[in-house]
């Protein structure tokens, strides 16, 4: 990472991205291992698994819009506080509680603690950012990928010995995340709204070239998504190793630590956020043509070399797509409604794009199944090839019409 980089940010602005690496820390790692844990040690069947799984992205994601407001009209950070010590309480009953009532309940208390503090810590972040806030949220991607390649390795280290206690240290971390924010972080002024809830509601959603914005970007999150779906499984498949999906996920989280910064200042220099944006999502969604191109023509257990270089090539292109176009979309999002609402804004950007990985998700893997034969193995690929493609273009046909450009009045949103 760029230590300048980290160096120009704001004292809370640092406290913040250090918290999003112990946050993701924590969050990884147990999720990664608690499938693993509810089907071979409490001997929960795989439906089972998966229901209290989706339970825990539904109750994330549908509460998203919530947690936004909440931060806009309670003050963003109660909200990043209340979240992490939901945290303490969710993880420590996975500690506790091998019932499936009591498992349920720590699912979704784990789904709602993220609602609250995801769209709070960003609002607050943007607020700290200034002028330049596409290369403080590389700096705070760059602290969240390290984050997640850290938490797996200490899980898989802790589960050694048991999955309770990972749960446990888990615990531990997101106390003494809670306990510097509580006496570090700043307190921020919050803005009195001058209108209800469903009032600010209703903004965002008349705010039409902000939804076309979130309709074109939700392509970013479903492609996103791909990272812990397809690539790992057609790794797998090529492979015959489960132990080779950690080579996508190294290969991403190395590209994030070590390069995020770089390709941030790098399209900087050279596009508009609009561009970088359009150019990220065809880069995501190209990223795919390796794989589609290859996967007919690899048979099961191709071996590791020969599988792995479509594979790899694959999320190399994935993942620098992801960089070039995750930190300016943070950017333009409050630019295209209003700072006074950036955590509603947020946090409608967020339900509807977890709603659009969802579909997305279930088509790939329905393609999945469907065309596993060798002749039609490209058609998923393609579908979300053509997924990034269709991103781009809302996006490039918003830049080409100057339709990004910040809004022209916090009390009149634009709506055109």
């Amino acid at each position: 990472m760029n230590r300048a980089a980290f160096a120009r940010l704001s004292p809370a602005a640092k406290l913040l991205v250090i918290n999003q690496f112990g946050i993701n820390v924590g969050f990884y790692m147990l999720m990664p291992f608690l499938a693993s844990y509810m089907s071979d040690r409490l001997g929960y069947g795989a439906a089972v698994v998966g229901l209290v799984l989706g339970v825990r992205n539904l109750s994330q994601q549908g509460m998203f819009l919530l947690g936004g407001t909440a931060a806009d009209r309670l003050g963003c950070r109660p909200m990043i506080i209340a979240g992490c010590a939901l945290r303490i309480v969710s993880f420590g009953l996975f500690a506790v509680f091998t019932s499936l009532p009591g498992l349920f309940a720590a699912a979704i208390l784990t789904g709602l603690a993220g609602a609250l503090f995801n769209p709070a810590v960003r609002t607050y972040l943007m607020h700290e950012s200034g002028e330049r806030r596409a290369e403080v949220f590389a700096v705070f991607n760059v602290f969240q990928h390290a984050g997640t390649l850290v938490g797996p390795l200490l899980g898989a280290l802790l589960l050694t010995v048991d999955f309770r206690l990972i749960a446990l240290v888990a615990c531990v971390a997101f106390a003494v995340l809670t306990a510097a924010q509580l006496f570090v972080l700043p307190h921020r002024e919050v803005e009195k709204q001058q209108q209800s809830v469903l009032g600010s509601w209703r903004e965002v959603v008349l705010n039409r070239r902000f939804v076309a914005f979130t309709l074109s970007l939700s392509a970013y999150f479903a492609l996103y998504n791909q990272l812990y779906l397809t690539l790992p499984l057609e790794a797998q498949r090529v492979s015959g190793f489960s132990q080779s999906v950690a080579v996508v996920f190294g290969i991403s989280t190395l590209i994030g630590v070590f390069g995020q910064v770089r390709i941030t200042e790098w399209c900087r220099g050279r596009w508009s956020s609009g561009r970088s944006i359009v150019i990220g999502l065809c880069c995501m969604g190209g990223s795919f043509v390796p794989v589609s191109l290859a996967a007919p023509m690899l048979p099961e257990h191709a071996g590791p070399v020969v599988a792995f270089v479509p594979v790899v090539v694959a999320t190399v292109l994935f993942t620098v797509g992801q960089a070039m176009t995750n930190p300016f979309a943070m950017e333009l999002l409050p630019q295209l409604g209003s700072e006074r609402l950036t955590g509603t804004y947020y946090g409608f950007y967020y339900l509807v794009s977890s709603l659009a990985a969802a579909g997305v998700s279930w088509m790939a893997g329905a393609l999945l199944d469907e065309f596993a034969a060798p002749a039609g193995r490209w058609v998923p690929w393609l579908a979300l090839l053509l997924v990034g493609l269709a991103g781009a273009a809302g996006t490039a046909a918003m830049e080409r019409r100057g339709s990004l450009a910040p809004a022209r009045s916090e009390e009149q949103p634009a709506t055109t």
